[in-house]
Parts: C-alpha cells; structure tokens; sequence
C-alpha cells in the first residue's frame, strides 16, 4: 500500500500515555487527528493540550471500545488508523479483564474500517513486545519472529490463578494474532494494510492528564516508585532487567510507520535496549543526585541483560533514532521536579 504522508488519522484511547504522544507527532507533522475517548470528561485537557492544533483536531466519545461497531462512525472520512487502545495493568483478577478489550477492541476497529472506512489505506496497531518475549530464565536476544505462546497457555490452564503479568502478555499476544488473522482473512477484501509495533517497557515524560504522582500510568507509576521513592530491595535493582523505548521515539514511530510504504504488512519491535533499576537510578541521579543511591556496589561491566531485541527492521524501515538513557531519565527528572514529585 502506498505511504499516508498528509490526511486525517483517527487515533483510539487518545488519551493514554502513549497516545497522547502519538497525536502530538501526527498534528506536528501536518496530519488532522480525530481522536476516541471513553468519557467526554477527557477531552477539554486534550483540546487545552493541543490548543494550537485546533482547527485539525477533533475527538469523538466511543464508551465501549468492545461493542460490535463501536467505530463505524469514528472512521469515516479518515485517512489511517492509529488503534492505541487497549488495558494495561498487571493487577488483573480474571485474564478476561485483559483479553476481551484487547482482542474485542482489534476486531472491531478492523471490522469498522473494513465496513465504513472507505478511505483508510493503513492501520497501525499498537501491540507490545509482550507477543515477543518468553519469559526464559536465561538471557535471550528476541526478534520479530519470536512469539509468545509460553503466557497464552498458562493462562488457558490457570485462568484466574495466573499471574497478572501473564493475563497482560496473553492478552496482548491474542490481539496481535486476531490483527493479522483479520488481515489474512481478509486478503483482496480490504484496501488497507496494516502495521503492528512492538514496543518493550515505555517510559518518558508524561503529556496526558496526571492530577498526582500516584495517578501516574502502570509504566511511569514503577519508575516513581522505583527511582524516586526507592521502594525496591538492592537485589532487585540488578536482578529485574528487560528493555525499553523513549515514549516520545514511539510516539514519533507511529507517524513514521504511516509514512514509510514498506511498512505495509510488517510487525516491528520499536526498542533503544535493555536496562536495569540501578541503571536508570544512576542516569537519574546524574541531575539529582538527592534521589536514593540503591546499590552503590554496582558495576554496569557486570550487567546481565535478561531480554535484548534485534530492531534491524526498525533501523531499516522507520530509520528511527532512539533517546538514551541518560536524556530520558533527565527529562523525566525534570518534570517530576516542576509538579513537585520530588522535593
């Protein structure tokens, strides 16, 4: 399919931490955005947020992302789709929490642009790299080709009793395959493509609406408590280990996989690299160094990453450049420092 350089993209959940992101990239690069949220109370932050953007940006109340034809609406008259939407919190009781928004949530936005998007030429989705990892006990480099079964069956045998992070991954990795079974479904019936990306842990300044530090999503709220509150052991700070990517790079990937044409039909892990606890508190503490110490012992020489990903089809594809470490961490510093997060 060919590139969506300019138009109108409607962007799901466009009050999410990521989202938000995602918008402000695709309105600072000339596109319409026509946001969906759950509750009109939402949106004056959103339109206050982006008041210079006024005359492209418009928002649309969709209450149940899971309803049969919940976008038929939405996606009328868009260009693209930008389909962020979906829980993620690691508390669930029951994996349907997860699962039904998540896989209910992909089909139908799919089946609405199918239906009623007459000018949608590409969907992106936002999945996770959740779809990719294992969960092996030993360190392992992971691609695109990778997928997570490993969670997907220990929900179906453990059901409530698995762990929340696995209800998570499930869900995540059961909406991706719904995606690309819809697609393959429906080959020669659609005239769109669609796109996935895969993005590891997320972490970055904050653009949506967080009244207090406690309110901050599952991401961030972990790394305020982590690296500002030091509520972790010394052993978990270098035992805990996976990867991760600037929110605002993801942000910037989503209007970059509208863009390049050859992203069509690809699945693409969006990632900058691995980390540790005691690596982001030591980035942090470079700007404040009153922040909690953790394990003074450590030695980065001495790292042991449980989870890297090949992003050679980020590279190649999207040509994105990602944040280090030490200018996110800064950033978030900073702003936790402006709304009086710490003191």
């Amino acid at each position: 399919m060919p590139a969506v350089t300019k138009g109108k993209v409607l962007v799901t959940g466009a009050n999410g931490y990521i989202a938000v992101w995602v918008v402000k990239n695709l309105l600072d690069q000339g596109y319409s955005v026509r946001g969906t949220v759950r509750r009109e109370s939402s949106i004056p932050y959103l339109k206050d947020t982006f008041k210079d953007y006024a005359d492209r940006l418009e928002f649309v109340v969709v209450p149940d992302i899971t309803k049969e034809g919940a976008f038929d609406d939405a996606v009328k008259g868009v260009d693209a789709i930008e389909h962020t939407a979906s829980p993620f919190y690691l508390n669930a009781k029951d994996p349907q929490e997860l699962i039904v928004p998540a896989v209910a949530g992909t089909r139908t936005v799919l089946q609405s642009a199918q239906q009623y998007g007459d000018n949608v030429r590409r969907v992106v989705i936002t999945s996770s790299c959740a779809t990719v990892l294992t969960g092996d006990v030993v360190p392992r480099t992971f691609s695109e080709k990778d997928w997570n079964e490993k969670s997907v069956k220990e929900v179906e045998t453990k059901g409530t009793g698995a762990l929340g992070q696995d209800m998570y991954r499930a869900s995540k990795t059961l909406a991706e395959r719904a995606a690309w079974q819809f697609a393959e479904d429906n080959k020669g019936k659609i005239k769109f493509d669609v796109v996935v990306l895969n993005p590891p842990f997320v972490w970055g300044p904050t653009l949506h609406e967080v009244a207090r530090a406690e309110d901050l999503n599952t991401s961030m709220l972990d790394w305020y408590n982590t690296v500002v509150k030091g509520t972790r052991t010394e052993e978990q700070l270098v035992s805990i280990s996976s990867s991760w990517v600037d929110v605002r790079d993801l942000g910037l990937a989503h209007a970059l996989a509208l863009q390049k044409p050859e992203a069509g039909g690809e699945r693409i892990i969006v990632s900058f690299g691995p980390w540790n606890w005691q690596d982001w508190i030591n980035s942090a503490r470079k700007v404040e160094p009153s922040l909690p110490a953790g394990k003074s012992s450590y030695d980065p020489k001495d790292a042991v990453y449980m989870v890297c990903y090949i992003t050679e089809k980020s590279d190649r594809i999207l040509g994105l450049k990602c944040r280090g470490m030490d200018e996110t961490a800064a950033d978030i510093v900073k702003e936790f420092k402006e709304k009086g997060w710490i003191q």
